[in-house]
């Protein structure tokens, strides 16, 4: 298996908002690549422990053998079930919880599951191969009015409409089931634009895996049941990449009784960061503590 490509982001500004200490026990909710858990875990040795987490079973087969020697016990699950999680383990409560609720680079590299655009195995877009139905079920069964709107919602596409429009008039002459052949359907919908800009199939891809993965309603969840799973002044710091996901955040912060927001404003990546990783440029971080 090849080594992860996966770049953490806002490495620094995390290790900042969670302050791990040696002897705590804190929660990477979002496992993919282990660069976070792994920079958490050499903060919290000898005596603390990170639990990590991911509905990925790839993520984990890989953490196994990339994160071996360091404190850190993994787990294949879905964040919001972290209270579940912590029964199991005979846990009360932790000292800092992390979610980074992006797509890893290791995801975007694996061509069997299409993720990648090009890709021409089977679009399937699901983080947990054995929950819900894959993005080309999706795509056979929906009509066109939802379609659009899913599109125009989750991936905030402009030119839903005529995506759907162009999915179902190609699906009566055949079924659309890899990646690459649904990404060059979107590209032919689309104006073409200046080199740099990101590639015109991004949004939709972005919005079917939203979907298929219900990732608000997962981090939704999440929000409401996480803070209980907190020790006084434990941290909480969420990365989010889509402004739903951001919205959601900011709500959840700003109202919840027992959390204090420890950042007004969502933290950015640097120049230098986006730089270094362009996939960081749309990351926002958001803290918060456990009311005393």
């Amino acid at each position: 298996m090849p080594a992860s490509l996966h770049i953490p982001v806002l490495r620094n500004e995390v290790l900042e908002y969670l302050q791990p200490r040696p002897g705590q026990i804190v929660v990477d909710g979002t496992l993919g690549g282990g660069g976070h858990a792994r920079a958490l875990a050499e903060r919290v040795a000898p005596d603390g422990f990170v639990l990590a987490l991911d509905r990925d079973p790839h993520a984990l087969e890989a953490a196994e053998r990339t994160l071996a020697g360091l404190p850190i016990k993994v787990a294949q699950a879905n964040f919001c079930d972290l209270p579940e999680v912590l029964r199991s383990l005979q846990l009360s409560a932790v000292d800092g919880v992390l979610l980074d609720v992006g797509l890893s680079s290791d995801q975007l590299a694996d061509a069997t599951r299409g993720f990648s655009f090009d890709a021409r195995g089977a679009l399937d877009l699901r983080f947990d191969p054995t929950e819900g139905e894959p993005a080309w079920q999706l795509l056979a069964r929906i009509r066109e009015e939802p379609l659009a709107d899913l599109i125009y919602e989750y991936g905030e596409e402009r030119f839903s409409r005529r995506i759907a429009r162009k999915i179902v008039e190609v699906r009566r002459r055949e079924p659309i089931r890899t990646a690459d052949q649904l990404a060059r359907l979107v590209r032919s919908c689309l104006p073409r634009g200046p080199r740099h800009q990101i590639d015109p199939a991004t949004r939709t891809f972005q919005a079917l895996r939203i979907a298929v993965n219900d990732e608000l309603g997962s981090l939704e969840r999440a929000l409401d049941r996480i803070p209980a799973c907190l020790h006084p002044q434990g941290r909480f710091v969420v990365i989010s990449f889509h402004s739903l996901e951001d919205r959601l955040v900011k709500e959840a912060f700003r109202s919840d009784p027992r959390l204090v927001r420890l950042c007004n404003k969502p933290v950015r990546p640097s120049e230098l960061e986006c730089t270094d990783n362009p996939r960081s440029r749309s990351a926002k971080l958001r803290a918060a503590a456990r009311q005393a």
